[in-house]
């Protein structure tokens, strides 16, 4: 078997595990509520006679008139600065990257390999690190399948071809220049051989975006992205949408975990996090805010809740950093992309909660 594992096979999507059953994310005694709440100056959201233009104060509505919002952070461990990082998810995980690597922290996941890749005269604004992004639980579930499990093999059969010279992988951002079925081939050798870098690394960042996702119902696959428009027209009835639930979710990130204890770093940590960017459309019936709203509110949950089950994970709110701060200076025009400022904004907060 070759080192990437490429073969006609396709690798399970999703293992079996099921969500907690009856069980609360935090338990605590009458007393150590009262502690809790003794203790915690960010606890209350207002009081009647408080200063709501006081931005030294401690309730929510006076925090919330700041142009960045800053949580209360209750980090459960600790990075050293000699520790390697991997990112994984969606294209905010590439700002992230960016970040780190201004504090001089070693980013395994942001590979010179993939920022020398040309990308597409419509996307050259970007890098080509965007061709890794990973937009849903079961494209990184996925990924780090084909990367680290020898039993795992990568779907060949799911690379469609688009025009008679050109193919697509659809485990990819399609942010490069179509190629060839062989070239398209080395490029998935070459996401595989980076993705495996993840078992060098103690620092784990998963940044989940989506909850619309597609399936390759003749590879029976999950696939990263929308099938690039030509194959939707052509091929239509090989792909299937699906708005995935919190069981799904929850599922694909069990065993990302089991799977990262098997074959990761001994003592790998993973900081999850929501991406604040929303989605560009939705396939589904909603209203696009609805359906943002929906996705975020349900990632936002799934992750407390698989923070809240493994003393190794903890979850950091990048989402409501940025949902929570002042608009002009959080966001672009567009009101999707988070501007450079927001992004350092999260980094300093990440870096004083993790790494100092």
């Amino acid at each position: 078997m070759s080192e990437t594992c490429i073969s006609e096979q396709a690798a399970p999507v999703s293992s079996n595990t099921a969500p907690p059953s009856v069980r609360s994310v935090y338990v605590a005694t009458a007393a150590e509520a009262v502690k809790n709440w003794q203790q915690n100056r960010a606890n209350r959201w207002y009081k009647d006679g408080a200063d709501p233009n006081d931005l030294t104060g401690d309730y929510a509505f006076q925090r919330l008139r700041k142009t960045w919002f800053t949580p209360k952070l209750d980090p459960k461990f600790k990075f050293r600065s000699e520790d390697k990082f991997y990112a994984i998810g969606s294209c905010f995980a590439r700002g992230l990257e960016w970040a780190l690597a201004k504090h001089k922290i070693a980013v395994e996941s942001a590979a010179p390999e993939f920022a020398r890749l040309k990308v597409a005269a419509k996307h050259k604004a970007s890098s080509g690190l965007g061709f890794i992004n990973k937009y849903n639980t079961f494209s990184i579930l996925n990924e780090l399948r084909w990367a680290l499990d020898p039993a795992a093999v990568f779907p060949v059969k799911s690379i469609a071809q688009v025009t008679e010279c050109t193919w697509s992988d659809p485990h990819t951002n399609p942010t490069l220049e179509l190629a060839g079925f062989e070239e398209t081939l080395e490029r998935r050798r070459l996401m595989q051989k980076v993705t495996k870098r993840i078992i060098n690394c103690r620092a784990v960042i998963i940044t989940l975006g989506l909850v619309e996702v597609w399936r390759d119902l003749e590879a029976d696959v999950y696939i990263n992205s929308t099938p690039v428009p030509p194959l939707l027209q052509t091929q239509g009835d090989r792909y299937e949408f699906r708005l995935t639930s919190f069981v799904d979710n929850w599922a694909n990130l069990e065993a990302i975990h089991a799977l990262m204890s098997r074959y990761g770093h001994p003592d790998f940590r993973i900081v999850i996090t929501v991406s604040p960017v929303p989605l560009m459309t939705t396939f589904s019936k909603m209203d696009v805010v609805l359906a943002n709203t929906y996705a975020k509110s349900l990632l936002r949950s799934v992750a407390q809740e698989w923070a809240a089950a493994h003393d190794n994970v903890d979850y950091f709110p990048s989402y409501e950093i940025v949902q929570n701060s002042d608009r002009a200076a959080a966001w672009e025009s567009d009101l999707r992309h988070v501007r450079g400022a927001g992004a350092d904004q999260i980094m300093e907060l990440f870096l004083q909660a993790y790494l100092r």
